[in-house]
């Protein structure tokens, strides 16, 4: 099965399927606004600015599940990230990507491209245990460790990478860069 396949839900609550973006490189990311990771919107958007000409597209899925960093509504979170990052790349509406309501695209993500680790270092090894006191409510559902979790998307359709939110952006725009 091809990820362009899946169907996510729009921030006006409309559907959409992924086959809009066929054929494009794509980066799906659950984000947040209230993270230390946050500040990753800048890193993104200058990717996005710099590759969306050749077939590249990033989508953006905000969620709420990781020590409540994005309580706000789906229109104050999309206001926030275009006025503080200048954020131009989709925005989809809040989702869950853990437990029994995890949204089925990144479900399947994380299923076939697991969480191997965050790293090495201070910052890694404070987030792990956080991440798994956090995440200890989902059990075996537990898919995505922490936000600014991104998969990287080929043109085909299949998943080429997984990068957690402490690895290097420039390590991600470089992977972004060879799919191109």
């Amino acid at each position: 099965m091809s990820y362009f396949d899946y169907t996510v839900t729009e921030r006006d609550g409309s559907t959409t399927s992924l086959t809009k973006y066929q054929g494009k490189v794509l980066l799906i990311v659950n984000t947040a606004t209230g993270c230390g990771f946050t500040p990753q919107y800048e890193d993104l958007e200058r990717i996005y600015a710099d590759f969306r000409d050749r077939g590249f597209e990033i989508l953006d899925f905000p969620c709420n599940q990781f020590a409540g960093q994005a309580p706000e509504s789906d229109d104050e979170i999309h206001q926030f990230c275009t006025m503080k990052f200048g954020t131009e790349f989709p925005q989809f509406k809040k989702i869950d990507v853990n437990g029994e309501t995890a949204d089925p695209l990144f479900a399947a993500l994380a299923t076939e491209r697991p969480f191997e680790g965050f790293g090495k270092g201070l910052k890694a090894a404070g987030l792990k245990k956080f991440a798994a006191a956090n995440n200890k409510r989902f059990g075996d559902k537990a898919y995505i460790m922490w936000n600014f979790t991104k998969f990287l998307i080929g043109r085909d359709g299949r998943l080429i990478a997984r990068f957690e939110p402490t690895t290097d952006m420039a390590d991600v725009r470089s992977a972004i860069e060879a799919a191109l």
